[in-house]
C-alpha cells in the first residue's frame, strides 16, 4: 500500500476517538487513501484488503465499518432493506443506486427538492432522511 494512502487514512482516522490499530489504518487506506469518496460494501472492501495483501477477516471487515459509522466518519446507506453500503461522504446528499450492476454512487445534490416531508408521529423525531432514486438501464 502507498506511503500516501496509509497517510492519509490515518489522517481521517484522527478525526475521530477512534484506535488507529494497524487492521483500522489499512481499511482507512484502501477507503480514503486516494482522495476520493468511495461507497463500498463490506464484502467489497474485504475482497480489496485481500487484493492489497492485508490480513483482515470479513469479520473484522464488517465491525470496523460500523466502528467507522459509530464515529462519524461514514454512513451507512440501506438498500432493499439487506445490502447496505458505505459512504465515506458524510454530508447530507441523495444516491443513485443502479439495479442492473449494485452500484450505489453519489447523485447531484443541487438538483434535489424536497419541499415537506410528513410530520414524526407522536413521541417520535425524525433522525435522518435517506434518498435513494433507482436507476436501471434502457
Amino acid at each position: 500500500m502507498h506511503h500516501k494512502a496509509v497517510e492519509r487514512g490515518q489522517e481521517w482516522l484522527g478525526k475521530s476517538e477512534l484506535r488507529p490499530t494497524r487492521q483500522r489504518v489499512a481499511l482507512a487506506a484502501l477507503l480514503v487513501g486516494d482522495g476520493q469518496d468511495r461507497h463500498v460494501t463490506a464484502e467489497g472492501l474485504f475482497d480489496s484488503a485481500r487484493d492489497a495483501g492485508e490480513s483482515v477477516s470479513l469479520a473484522t471487515v464488517y465491525n470496523t465499518l460500523k466502528a467507522f459509522c459509530d464515529a462519524g466518519l461514514m454512513q451507512e446507506v440501506t438498500v432493499d432493506g439487506s445490502k447496505s453500503y458505505f459512504d465515506t461522504n458524510t454530508h447530507d446528499h441523495p444516491h443513485f443506486y443502479w439495479e442492473d450492476d449494485g452500484r450505489l454512487t453519489d447523485a447531484p445534490a443541487e438538483q434535489l427538492q424536497i419541499i415537506r416531508i410528513p410530520d414524526a408521529p407522536e413521541g417520535a423525531e425524525i433522525a435522518s432522511v435517506d434518498v435513494v432514486i433507482r436507476l436501471r438501464r434502457k
